[in-house]
């Protein structure tokens, strides 16, 4: 008889999308009318990616885990064509100032999402691979890194330091599991802080986040902007919210709510409570996987179901942190619940992996 896969896990993210859905046309209904005189065309948009993103996790979902062990050189090279495809005038669009995107009629298809399950599925091959080498600095973690800070290269010339920060993160925490000696963990903390201080000093714009992040009240109608509307919308909150469609700040004064800051949206309608629910669901996802990793029956089946389920989290927490003004604003999607295609593909192709593991554990 077939094993089934983690019911909890699978009703877990099926709540996280199904509640992201409701909050995207509350967070998003007025813009869309006044943009395109249609307040549920974001909803629309996001419902034909929850389809789309079901089908794939079903799918995956059923295909045996360790056939991604026997492609995972081509899945890497695919991505690592497709980082560089973007680039190309004319084959990339640019939005808001990224060259993220293929242009797919009104939608847009961002390949720095797939490479970063693309490269966690490479990580773990090599891992479980090289497990007697991962001791030696030399043989077994700098080839890895090589290819971490090619991907990561590749993203910061579109540029887009958000997804750059949770691919190197992802591959850095498997690195730790692996039981990488923690000298290499020192050296490249401080080798990645100075990387981040010439990143910032290279780009204007960054520095103004910085900037931002320190003061935004220094330019409360410019860098400023996004985090001080964002604090507007958590504060009057309280303990049960202000009410479903009853946010004040999506009323064109948080720019584009129902992506990156769908979050601040949810504070303000549902209070403590619905960031305590929202919450919940999120470590659910996290426990379930965690335990499915440690109980996974391979070196690979482990690296794989931690590295996604961590890729996840540490999204979520950088998300979390830009909403509440802890960190410089990143760029980086809530997964499940915001708005966007790319992102919800890969969560949900991420939980496919996850579960058949679990089926096979």
């Amino acid at each position: 008889m077939k094993k089934k896969f983690d019911v909890v896990l699978f009703v877990a993210v099926i709540i996280l999308i199904i509640f992201g859905l409701v909050m995207i046309y509350s967070a998003s209904s007025i813009w869309a009318e006044y943009k395109f005189n249609d307040s549920f065309h974001y909803v629309k948009q996001q419902s034909l990616f929850i389809i789309i993103g079901l089908a794939l996790l079903f799918i995956i979902a059923k295909i045996d885990y360790k056939k991604y062990y026997q492609r995972a050189n081509i899945i890497l090279l695919v991505c690592l064509l497709l980082l560089i495809l973007v680039l190309i005038p004319g084959i990339g669009s640019v939005r808001n100032g990224s060259r993220s995107w293929f242009g797919i009629g009104p939608f847009g298809i961002q390949p720095s999402e797939f490479a970063k399950l693309g490269l966690i599925i490479f990580a773990s091959k090599y891992l479980s691979s090289s497990n007697r080498f991962i001791k030696n600095i030399k043989k077994g973690v700098l080839p890895i890194l090589f290819v971490t800070l090619l991907f990561f290269g590749l993203i910061m010339l579109q540029p887009d330091l958000g997804t750059g920060i949770v691919l190197v993160a992802s591959i850095i925490a498997m690195l730790f599991i692996a039981g990488v000696n923690m000298k290499f963990f020192y050296a490249s903390g401080i080798v990645g802080l100075l990387g981040v201080v010439v990143l910032i000093l290279i780009a204007p714009y960054r520095m103004d986040r910085i900037t931002s992040f320190i003061n935004p009240w220094k330019d409360p109608l410019g860098t400023g902007f996004q985090i001080i509307q964002s604090l507007y919308a958590i504060g009057p909150g309280g303990i049960l919210g202000m009410g479903f469609l009853h946010s004040r700040q999506k009323q064109f004064y948080l720019p584009e709510p129902q992506t990156d800051f769908i979050f601040s949206i949810i504070s303000e309608e549902f209070g403590i409570l619905g960031v305590i629910i929202v919450s919940t669901l999120f470590i659910i996802v996290l426990y379930r996987g965690i335990k499915i990793a440690l109980n996974a029956k391979n070196l690979f089946a482990k690296y794989l179901a931690f590295g996604m389920v961590f890729q996840i989290l540490f999204q979520t927490v950088m998300n979390l942190m830009v909403v509440v003004g802890l960190i410089p604003v990143t760029g980086v999607t809530l997964p499940f619940l915001s708005y966007g295609g790319s992102s919800l593909l890969v969560s949900m192709a991420s939980i496919g992996i996850i579960l058949n593991i679990s089926r096979n554990n």
